[in-house]
């Protein structure tokens, strides 16, 4: 066993390598402060000053990051933010975890990859592991982070050792969190993946998966993501097919539900949300044209989640159709503008992408969001109701449900409305639905 890997090993089971986190987003932060929590001395690296004064007060801003944890861990001096890189040179540790978005190409965007390798690497030193988290395409921690830590005369599985190990980040979810969700790892070399392994091991509870290489950790997170891109696509065309031919898709779905084997779930809705499902797969497609294949399958289910948007705006054309009112001058309230429900999220919310329809359309929109008061959008900022009242629902010509928060009154929502459109099926348990219209 190398000493490289020895040393690593020993700083790692007696806790005492310090951890770097490379950006404290939704997926850094909650990382953070599972090392931290673990006994490692963590320091989260950002280029926002607004986050990393946030952090340094012990002021959270992340949902998943319970109670007052993140300020024991900064006023126990586990935890600590800064934007000034060199404080690597004192890192054993880094993980990156930075966003990933796409182009207005539709093209990855790894700027931010790029630019957080480079300021960790211009600090790197011998005996350190780095570990990227960020969703991207296969090869780019080989083809791209390797050559930028070997730039300045170090050498991977010699000098440091480099790993990728995809977030597996579900905002809301009451079950599963950073804490308790298994990890994936591959490295550059085995020593790298054992390395990087070990690191997690200790600190979180979910277990590890090793795999060959880092090759092969990039794809398995592009095969979730696609995964569950490509069934929701299925399941928003089997809506569509199911309102042209007056079948209930939700009733549909429960039924296929009762088959113990082959069957899982997955639900329509307005289009896709959150920053991994509706952009992932645009990554793997990217790649996938280098190698000359065509992904067919991928690009028609992002047609179809795409096309949701502008789907559900027709649909609640017809429903003002019916009382013989016009979408120009309607007046539409939108509920919930995130994009799933219970959280206050809104990054690639379809409920966005409807209200500029509906506001193109000539309609009068106001949006209520009991977890976001405001969002910013293309460049405009949106400012909701402050609160739900009987007069905004009784004012309203349609009340359009995008975003099933458990905390909204349905029961209310539907005695008060002319109309609902609900988009989630959130008012399944209502018995009078004289007045409400599914997707």
């Amino acid at each position: 066993m190398s000493n490289l890997k020895m040393g690593l090993l020993d700083k790692i089971e007696k806790k005492t390598a310090v951890v770097g986190i490379v950006g404290l987003g939704y997926v850094g932060l909650p990382l953070a402060v599972e090392f931290a929590k673990a006994g490692y001395r963590t320091i989260g690296f950002d280029v926002q000053a607004k986050k990393v004064e946030s952090v340094n007060a012990g002021h959270n801003y992340i949902g998943d990051i319970v109670g007052d944890t993140l300020k024991e861990m900064v006023e126990n001096g586990r935890l600590s933010a800064t934007s000034d890189f060199s404080f690597i040179q004192g890192v054993d540790a880094v993980a990156i975890c930075v966003p990933t978005p796409l182009d207005k190409y539709q093209q990855p965007d790894i700027s931010y990859v790029k630019g957080s390798a480079e300021s960790v690497a211009k600090f790197a030193h011998s005996g350190m592991v780095v570990i990227l988290e960020s969703t991207t395409y296969p090869g780019t921690t080989e083809e791209l982070l390797k050559p930028i830590f070997e730039e300045n005369g170090l050498t991977c599985g010699e000098d440091f050792y480099l790993a990728f190990s995809p977030e597996r980040v579900d905002p809301g979810n009451k079950q599963y969190k950073t804490k308790n969700t298994p990890k994936v790892v591959g490295g550059v070399g085995s020593d790298s993946t054992t390395v990087a392994a070990a690191l997690y091991r200790s600190v979180l509870a979910g277990g590890v998966y090793e795999v060959s290489c880092p090759a092969v950790a990039e794809m398995e997170k592009l095969l979730e993501n696609t995964y569950r891109n490509i069934n929701i696509g299925l399941v928003n065309e089997m809506a569509i097919i199911c309102h042209r031919m007056g079948i209930n898709v939700w009733e549909v779905i429960e039924a296929a539900k009762t088959k113990p084997y082959g069957f899982q779930a997955f639900y329509p809705g307005p289009g896709l949300g959150g920053h991994c499902i509706p952009l992932d797969p645009f990554y793997l497609t990217w790649k996938a044209r280098e190698f000359d294949y065509h992904t067919r399958l991928i690009e028609t289910s992002g047609e179809i989640n795409t096309g949701m948007p502008e789907y559900v705006v027709q649909r609640a054309m017809e429903v003002l159709n019916r009382d013989e009112k016009a979408m120009n001058g309607a007046k539409v309230l939108v509920l919930g503008v995130a994009y799933k429900s219970d959280i206050d999220d809104y990054r690639e919310s379809p409920a966005l992408n409807v209200i500029d329809l509906l506001i193109a359309k000539g309609a009068d929109v106001t949006f209520f969001d009991p977890y976001i008061p405001q969002y910013r959008h293309k460049g405009k900022v949106h400012d909701g109701a402050k609160e739900l009242t009987d007069d905004m629902l009784r004012g309203a010509d349609l009340v359009l449900l995008c975003t099933a928060h458990s905390c909204f009154d349905y029961q209310k929502i539907q005695a008060l409305s002319k109309e609902v459109f609900d988009t989630r099926n959130a008012m399944k348990d209502i018995e009078d639905r004289s007045n409400i219209e599914l997707l």
